[in-house]
């Protein structure tokens, strides 16, 4: 197994650049096997949830090879319409092979999904939207086996209640290629999905209403494959722009870039710049500037526009880094706290309470053998690597590995000391 290693004490400095959207690239993937022809894919990162999907694709008979920074995915013949469970089991977008096996083959047997270990994230949204716009849908010793009636999806009508960007994926996937009108309401409108559909676009769909709460689908017979570049990925640049606010030097800015910090919405933006740190944009890229001291701010997470649930981990480093109380308060989902008794053992002082956590900020971090549970998770820990005093041990890395490219690589070209070891989880402390 891997670990990052970090020896807390220098100062992040420099240019950070930040990769293409992970959650973005999985839906586009998804959407390359619809039409009879090779796609090509631009700006997609190296990452282990990406190397799981390739896979996922190649079961049903798509061959993906990489180009560069990006995919060929050559979908002329899709023969299978499966996605197995030992590879879906690994990585819950996975699941977004129902909507697209049933749009270009009109059946689909997906197993049922795994991903992080936490939360309830039910997918009973993306079945009852399926059945809504026409299709049966079977349970089958833990597979969704779908099937549409001849010359493909009926269409209809569903709401999300919640909005769900993962059903709302699915649900345009199938109807894209539908023999009639669909219409979803309380459809997800984060930038993932709006590239995602804009992609669709590109490639024939009839699609109206794209980036509104409701979107009006025309099914047609056939979508055209076609070169298509992927947008960079939001969290990563909340993530370094957290990480360059409580690991730089105040004053001395830090560069990020190939950015787009529109897409990181309007409240995460105003809650880093009470902080006191100050950030600028110019020409696609992101300065922050580190401020003298940081500033506590309670946050709450909610559904795109609001604050992502996936930066509140990193979220509450940042307030261990403060001086004084503030929370973190997560909406969306109500027990995605795995990360708090890990940084409690780095001296983090919190406490848990339901869907919130105070932190009382200025208490020194200290380095610590730390595990991670999630991929956020796991990324808050080596930002609290970053400032803790002597050595932090991060395992359980493959979690990181599946949404942050090179991150160590990226770390230590701006001054952190942290590098990659192999360990045995199993051996006693002084051997790994």
């Amino acid at each position: 197994m891997e670990k990052l290693v970090i020896h807390g004490g220098p100062p992040l400095c420099g240019t950070l650049p930040v990769s293409a959207s992970k959650n973005a690239a999985l839906p586009l993937m998804a959407a390359a096997i619809l039409p009879h022809g090779v796609t090509h894919l631009d700006h997609i990162p190296h990452l282990r949830d990406i190397t799981t999907f390739s896979h996922v694709l190649r079961i049903t008979g798509a061959s993906v090879e990489r180009k560069g920074r990006g995919l060929q995915i050559d979908a002329s013949r899709i023969g299978f319409p499966e996605a197995p469970y030992e590879l879906v089991k690994k990585m819950r977008a996975s699941f977004y092979m129902l909507g697209a096996l049933l749009g270009r083959c009109g059946q689909a047997r997906v197993s049922l999904p795994g991903g992080c270990a936490w939360g309830p994230r039910p997918v009973n949204l993306h079945l009852e939207g399926l059945k809504a716009l026409g299709a049966a849908i079977d349970l089958d010793e833990g597979y969704v086996v779908a099937r549409l009636p001849h010359g493909g999806l009926p269409g209809g009508s569903y709401r999300f209640d919640p909005s769900s960007v993962g059903a709302t994926v699915n649900l345009l996937l199938a109807a894209s290629v539908g023999s009639g009108g669909s219409r979803i309401e309380n459809a997800a409108i984060e930038p993932d999905v709006i590239v995602f559909c804009e992609m669709l676009q590109a490639m024939g769909a009839k699609l109206s209403g794209i980036g509104t709460r409701t979107i009006e689908v025309e099914g047609i017979r056939e979508l055209q494959a076609v070169d298509y570049s992927n947008c960079p990925d939001r969290i990563e640049l909340g993530t370094f722009m957290i990480a360059a606010a409580i690991a730089g030097t105040p004053g001395e800015p830090v560069h990020l870039t190939h950015t787009r910090p529109d897409h990181l919405g309007d409240d995460f933006l105003d809650a880093f710049q009470k902080t006191g740190a100050e950030y600028v944009v110019e020409n696609g890229s992101v300065i922050v500037t580190p401020p003298e001291a940081v500033n506590p701010v309670s946050i709450t997470t909610a559904i795109y526009p609001g604050f992502p649930t996936d930066l509140q981990a990193q979220w509450t480093v940042l307030l261990a880094c403060a001086h004084g109380k503030a929370t973190v308060t997560d909406q969306v989902y109500g027990d995605r706290f795995n990360h708090i008794p890990e940084l409690a053992r780095m001296g983090l002082q919190a406490s848990v309470n339901g869907n919130q956590v105070t932190v009382s900020g200025g208490a020194r971090l200290t380095g610590a053998r730390v595990m991670s549970t999630d991929l956020r998770a796991s990324v808050s820990l080596v930002l609290a690597g970053l400032v803790a005093s002597g050595t932090t041990h991060v395992g359980r890395i493959y979690h990181l590995d599946r949404g942050y490219e090179k991150l160590e690589s990226k770390l230590s070209q701006c001054g952190i000391d942290i590098r990659r070891e192999q360990y045995d989880e199993f051996s006693a402390p002084n051997q790994g």
